[in-house]
Order: structure tokens, then C-alpha cells, then sequence
């Protein structure tokens, strides 16, 4: 096992030559991502990878996002310490751990329970404290939570859920992956005074957002 010296060093390249280098401009994000050990979210035989530019496998045929796309994401969800912020596809836990370092509360919803398990035994080893797990289909969002200033979705899905663009609170933001599972954009949606205002932001591909109003089982 390398030393956390290794680890912190291989942080904070990585965010100097994946992250900044590439237009992540908030200072917060940039902050969150040098502090959260992302070698700590990766399956044991994939430890050295843990800050090479591209996802990686993790249990239940899931991944843990690269890098830029997680930054980009949560840079376009525009956090403040103030917010309650739902997550779809909580995964490895460590899109929930950046987030749980910017809002006020995440509410983490994962399709499959042994990832659940694993991330929240994560973060408390962490002393992450400011995070909500559950079980579930996320294309449903968390309606007794709702609404949330920002909600976060780690799966692409084929359409945007109605639920989850219902409970945003005014002024809010959705960030979704969404279209074919080969050609997916990434949208950000922002809910107005008028109604709801859609910005495609980048092309990506994501693991299936599987639920009711997503990909079936």
C-alpha cells in the first residue's frame, strides 16, 4: 500500500493537470476534490489507478466517474453551503463525499444495496456526518426530502424524470445525464420563475439509470 504522502501528492496532480488545467474554475470544488481520498472509493486491485483520468470499475458493474466528470458536474450543480442536495446514483460514495464538503445536507439514493452499504461505511470512516442513504429508485427522487436546491444524477437515463424536475426548489438545478446509452449529453436544468430552462453542457456515457422512469431492471 503506497503512503497517504503518495496519495496526497497523486490528489493534488490530479487536480492541477485534470481538473484546473482543463477550465474547473470553483475554488470549492477544486478545494473538495484535494481533500477527499478518492483511493478510498476504488476496489483494492485498482488502488493505483485511483487518479488516472478515466472511471473505474467498481462493484455490481458500476463505476466510480472519472475525475473531470465528476468535478464538472458538481461545478455545474453550482453547490452553496446553504443547499440540500439530492443524489441519484450514489455509486462508490465518492460523488456523495465532494458534495457532502459544499451543501448543507446530500440525500443519496443507490439502486443497488451492497453499494449503499460500502459508501456509507466509507464515509462515517471518513467522519462525513451530513449525509442521508438510501435504497431505491431514484427516477422517483426523495418526495418527504423534497425540495432540494440542486439535484445530481450519476446514471444516464433516457429521459428526464418528471419526478426528480418536480421536486426542485425555485431556482434549483438538475444535472443529468440523458439520450441512448451510446450517446448520452450532459443538461443542466434550472428551475425559473416561468417554468424549467434546459442547457446541454457536454457529451458523456454513464452507467444506466435504472428505475421506474429510467432504463428497466
Amino acid at each position: 500500500m503506497p503512503s497517504p504522502a503518495y496519495f496526497a501528492a497523486r490528489r493534488a496532480e490530479m487536480v492541477r493537470s485534470q481538473l484546473a488545467a482543463r477550465g474547473i474554475r470553483d475554488a470549492r470544488v477544486l478545494a473538495a476534490m484535494g481533500e477527499i481520498p478518492r483511493e478510498r472509493f476504488v476496489l483494492p486491485e485498482l488502488i493505483d489507478a485511483a487518479y488516472d483520468d478515466c472511471a473505474l470499475a467498481i462493484d455490481c458493474n458500476q463505476t466510480i466517474s472519472q475525475p473531470y466528470i465528476v468535478a464538472a458536474m458538481t461545478e455545474l450543480l453550482r453547490p452553496l453551503p446553504t443547499h440540500r442536495v439530492l443524489e441519484v446514483g450514489a455509486g462508490s460514495g465518492y460523488q456523495t463525499a465532494v458534495l457532502a464538503r459544499l451543501v448543507s445536507h446530500v440525500y443519496a439514493i443507490e439502486w443497488h444495496a451492497p453499494l449503499v452499504e460500502q459508501a456509507a461505511r466509507r464515509l462515517t470512516e471518513l467522519n462525513v456526518q451530513n449525509v442521508t442513504f438510501r435504497c431505491g429508485d431514484g427516477t422517483l427522487g426523495w418526495p418527504d426530502q423534497a425540495p432540494f436546491d440542486g439535484i445530481l444524477v450519476a446514471a444516464g437515463g433516457p429521459v428526464v424524470p418528471d419526478a426528480l424536475r418536480d421536486q426542485l426548489a425555485p431556482g434549483g438545478r438538475l444535472v443529468i445525464p440523458v439520450g441512448p446509452l451510446q450517446d448520452q449529453a450532459l443538461v443542466v436544468i434550472t428551475r425559473t420563475e416561468c417554468g424549467f430552462e434546459t442547457q446541454e453542457a457536454m457529451k458523456c456515457r454513464f452507467v444506466k439509470l435504472v428505475g421506474e422512469n429510467g432504463w428497466k431492471p
